[in-house]
């Protein structure tokens, strides 16, 4: 009894979508008959093949009779747009195609009555013309993807005349916030092209603003930053706007926002925070040589709302948070005054002639190129009197950091050599002397 009652709610389930299935495929028999039976169906079929016959017959004429086909051109005028016109053969019998499709449904309409198939037709054939010149003419890698895999599917559905149903669709389901699954939909894809066109837009923008020569390094950084902020600021409103969100909605996300932000999200507060007021007060800038209080140290050749990076002179960046700026100290060798005071260390004989020394190697300090005059001449004076000899030093000013490409004190200290070589003044071996002081050891 179990058996056969199972047996009949079984049959009693599928009974529906036997029907169901039934009526669908009655319902395709029943379109197809009307379409065998229909001239204007015929007519369409004919007058999309018209199209494409005339479409190729006239992209064959234009490539042989067109001088802007034939050749690639190598100079003169208007070269770029002689070439684009050039590579734009390859896809010449797609826009024909779609030309031509236009008015075999204009034709079809007038004569025939209907001119469903042939919008269709020249709808695929928009697709295919915009796939080919995706492939051919856009190399950013983000453009293609979304045009590939959000763009057409989007157009195929608007070819189908199912775009109005799906939408309807996505519009029926509620989400959480107070918004449905076209609002987000639409929000995601927004969201991408603006933010794209945004960052595009961001960084022309600071290119413009770092080429304004009558702007200070530091003016230029905040004006950067400030566009940067407005910028995103205005284009985050301009999407909810285009994805139809109420502002109101985003009250209890707003919400739920402050309290991540006062816990798990309070070092990238503090950091922005703090990104702004090292904008602000122009503590730092690009181009400082800045040393951290654990003695690392770089050029700052970037400053955003999160971290600052720093180049060493061995090409390792070091990122630091913005905070760290805020509380913490730090030297800035080169905020105001990029000329820094250097020391060069020798030592001398006793016997030595300081005079003469000094008589001689001044001019040689002196007319090296990265030594400055001002605010002080180079000086040579005796820094304290050693057990093996007497410790000289030069005392001089140069602009910028002694590391990288910049080594002044290297330099100069081959110079001090090769000078006193020549004249023949003599450093005393102190090596020598400890070693001959040094007892033997005992056996």
């Amino acid at each position: 009894m179990v058996f056969q009652q199972d047996q009949a709610t079984s049959t009693s389930q599928v009974t529906p979508f036997m029907e169901k299935a039934q009526a669908f495929a009655l319902g395709i028999v029943d379109q197809v008959t009307q379409w065998a039976t229909s001239p204007a169906f015929y007519f369409q079929i004919a007058a999309i093949a018209i199209a494409f016959t005339l479409a190729w017959l006239a992209n064959r004429l234009l490539l042989k009779r067109v001088p802007f086909f034939s050749a690639a051109p190598t100079e003169g005028k208007m070269l770029k747009t002689r070439q684009l016109v050039y590579e734009a053969r390859g896809i010449l019998f797609r826009i024909l195609s779609v030309v031509f499709l236009g008015v075999a449904a204009n034709v079809a309409l007038t004569s025939g009555g209907q001119d469903w198939m042939v919008r269709i037709a020249q709808g695929f054939t928009a697709i295919w013309l915009i796939y080919a010149i995706l492939n051919r003419f856009v190399s950013n890698k983000v453009i293609q993807n979304f045009v590939r895999w959000i763009g057409i599917p989007i157009a195929v559905l608007s070819v189908l005349g199912l775009l109005d149903d799906v939408s309807a669709y996505l519009g029926g389901i509620s989400l959480p916030l107070g918004i449905s699954a076209l609002q987000l939909v639409q929000l995601g894809l927004f969201g991408v092209v603006f933010f794209w066109v945004g960052r595009r837009s961001n960084d022309e923008g600071k290119k413009l603003i770092q080429r304004q020569d009558g702007l200070d390094p530091g003016t230029k950084e905040v004006f950067t930053k400030l566009f940067e902020i407005v910028l995103f600021g205005v284009i985050f409103v301009v999407v909810l706007q285009s994805a139809s969100i109420d502002l109101t909605a985003l009250a209890v996300f707003g919400g739920a926002l402050g309290v991540g932000l006062g816990f798990g999200l309070q070092q990238i507060a503090a950091n922005f925070i703090s990104g702004i007021i090292i904008l602000l007060d122009r503590s730092i800038t690009i181009g400082d040589y800045i040393e951290l209080e654990d003695e690392r140290s770089g050029f700052l050749t970037k400053l955003t709302m999160r971290s600052a990076t720093l180049e060493t002179p061995d090409g390792k960046d070091i990122m630091v948070p913005n905070e760290q700026f805020i509380t913490t100290a730090f030297t800035n060798w080169t905020h105001k005054d990029p000329r820094q005071r250097y020391e060069v260390k020798f030592t001398v004989a006793y016997d030595t002639d300081l005079d003469s020394l000094i008589e001689v190697l001044m001019p040689v300090i002196i007319t090296y190129p990265k030594v400055l005059t001002e605010p002080e001449e180079p000086d040579i004076e005796i820094e304290q009197f050693g057990e093996y000899g007497i410790h000289m030093l030069i005392e001089f000013w140069a602009s910028g950091i002694d590391e990288g490409e910049n080594k002044f004190t290297a330099d100069l200290m081959m110079l001090v050599w090769r000078t006193l070589r020549d004249h023949h003044i003599a450093m005393p071996v102190i090596y020598r002397a400890v070693a001959a002081n040094v007892a033997e050891p005992s056996k």
